[in-house]
Order: structure tokens, then sequence, then C-alpha cells
């Protein structure tokens, strides 16, 4: 009855000039390590029996996960007709779940976060799933900070409430990412875990939520799911897709749900959200310098540089991300990494869809 469900569907824009529509951030090898929906495949398979392994995305990239990732083959893709963030997507997954095993619990992965620690991560997993798998309990794994940070959002945890399970809590609030002077209240508080936006729940208790909370698209869902295995599948599910708006799980149903607990997390994690976050993880050299590819540096400290085959020399700089990827070249100031998708909006606002 247990399954995974991972979530495949984004290019990854603040990836950008590596992460394309035709190359989604989820088949980047950005660390050295494999690409990123190969690496959380691995993870998750040992413990989720074959046949209840589910990897939600688009006609077009599921061709591409097929075609680029061995490990992704055995996985069943649920295809979305469009992105409607990831409340839709998840509502998606349970009726497909639910088609098949009324008892389903679900396992909610992103395809884009680098684990280490992973039979931590296993064990974090497993102790959320005894959580949930009698009860109507939501249940998230969050992440202990180890810094302030901007780029996440984050989860308020009541210590009061210990439940029995080993770092097992109630959640007292999620809160959306905040500035950085609201993240350093955070961290230094000791009462916040970072939002790693992994999951753990029964299907048919997140449908109940859904009924409740986005009553929309409750109500579509189960018009898609009157039509799953028929020919009017596809359309049915383009319709009620291409009607509604989209929405995150978090907003539409975490931050109002009545009985949500967090496992605190025992292992090292990043979601790889940005190439400020690439440069803290490629080991660096001692002047704090992440380098990849063909480059030198004089004088020059705490940069990511990822080059290809053309010499990329740094001279006098710090704190810089450059990136080349062969038809473009990225250059920004480390701190103004998640300023990246504003850079993919211009280029698509001025139709340089060449670079997209």
């Amino acid at each position: 009855m247990l399954h995974s469900v991972i979530m495949a569907g984004g290019v990854g824009v603040r990836f950008w000039p590596l992460s394309r529509r035709r190359q989604p951030k989820q088949l980047l090898d950005l660390l050295g390590e494999g690409t990123l929906i190969e690496q959380t495949v691995a993870r998750i398979e040992p413990i989720i029996p074959k046949g209840q392994r589910w990897i939600v995305t688009n006609r077009e990239q599921m061709a591409m996960f097929r075609e680029a990732a061995p490990e992704a083959r055995d996985q069943r893709f649920i295809l979305e007709p469009m992105g409607r963030n990831t409340a839709p997507a998840i509502g998606l997954a349970a009726i497909h779940l639910l088609s098949e095993d009324p008892d389903a619990v679900m396992i909610v992965l992103p395809a884009d976060h680098r684990i280490e620690n992973i039979e931590e991560f296993r064990r974090c997993l497993m102790t959320a799933v005894d959580l949930v798998s009698n009860s109507d309990i939501l249940a998230t794994i969050g992440i202990e900070p180890t810094r302030p940070e901007t780029g996440y959002g984050y989860i308020q945890v009541d210590r009061s409430s210990k439940l029995p399970a080993e770092n097992a809590f109630r959640v007292k609030t999620f809160a959306e990412k905040p500035n950085m002077e609201l993240a350093r209240r955070f961290f230094e508080s000791g009462e916040f875990v970072w939002n790693s936006g992994i999951f753990i729940w029964r299907a048919d208790v997140i449908m109940q939520q859904l009924a409740e909370h986005l009553p929309q698209w409750y109500s579509g869902l189960q018009e898609i799911a009157g039509a799953l295995g028929t020919p009017q599948e596809d359309e049915v599910t383009k319709q009620i897709f291409g009607s509604l708006k989209g929405i995150s799980i978090d907003y539409g149903v975490m931050e109002r749900a009545p009985r949500v607990v967090v496992v605190r997390s025992t292992f090292r994690w990043s979601d790889v959200g940005s190439w400020d976050e690439v440069w803290r993880l490629i080991e660096q050299d001692a002047d704090g310098n992440s380098c990849r590819g063909n480059t030198e540096m004089v004088d020059s400290r705490n940069n990511l540089v990822l080059a290809r085959d053309k010499l990329v020399a740094l001279v006098g700089v710090k704190d810089l991300i450059v990136v080349d990827a062969g038809d473009a070249i990225l250059i920004c100031p480390r701190d103004e990494s998640q300023q990246v998708r504003a850079m993919v909006e211009q280029l698509a606002k001025t139709g340089r869809e060449e670079y997209l």
C-alpha cells in the first residue's frame, strides 16, 4: 500500500542557461553525481515495491526521462496536460493511486533534491509512514536549518506537542519565504525548520482535505477519476486543468488542515534551488571558488564557474556566478542568483525562444 510519487514537471528556470525546455533541471548533472531524477529514483526504490513508483510530469518530459535516465524507465507515469502547481498534481496522482489501491499511502517527493545520509532519509520517511498509515494525519519532513535562508519556506514546530514517534511534532504555522531579517529571527529562535516539500499521507485523506479546502479542484479531480481508463481520459484531464487556477499544496491545504505533523530531519538536504546553492555544494578551492571545466583564476574568491571547451578566466573578482552553456553565458552576483528567473521571463518577452 506504499507508493512513491515524484513531482517532475518543471523546467527549473533558475538554472538557466543550462536548464531549457529540451533539457529540464531534473536531467542536469549539476554536482557531478548523476542527474537529479536518477538520484531521486534511486533513493526511494529500496522501500517502494515495483509497480508502486510513480512520476508526475508532462508528455514531453516523460519521453526525455525514459531516454536519458535509465532508472526512470521502471517508473509509472502520470501526465499533466499543463502545469497547475503542486496541489492539482498531487490530487491527480491521488486519484490514480486510489483507482488501484484504496489503502494507498503516498510519499510525495520533488525530483530535484540532493540528500546525504540516505539511510537516515529513509528512516525519517518510514517514521512518517507509521504516523499516517492508520490516521488522518498529514505529515511532512522538516529540515534542520543550518543558516538564515531566504530561498526556502519555513515550518514552525510546536515543541510542546512531541508525538510518540521520534522527532515528530505538531505544526504551529507555515511561513512563506522570508526576507533576511525574518529568516534570521526564524533561525535564531530554534522553533523553525525548512519546508522540504516532501509529504506523506494516505491518498484518501489528502482527497478529503482537497474536498474541504479546494472544492473546485476536488470536483474536477472526481470527474477525471470517472474517466480514468476510458478514451475520454486525456480530454477530460485537459479540460479540467485548463479551466481551474493552479495553487500550491502548502497554501491550498497544509496551511489550513487541522492535523499536520512534521518529522524533523536527521539527514543533510538541499533543494538545489539556485546557482548559489550549487556553489555551496561543489567542492571549493582554498579561495572559495567552485569550478568545473576549463577555468583559471587570479586573485578571485568565492565564485562559481561552470565552463565548457573555451577557457573561462576570472581576474580580481569575487562572489560571481559564471555559467557557459555554449550558446549563452550567464554572469551574475551570487546573492542575486534567485533573479535568474527574471532573465528567463525577459527572454520570453523579447521573443528569444531559441534560448529557452
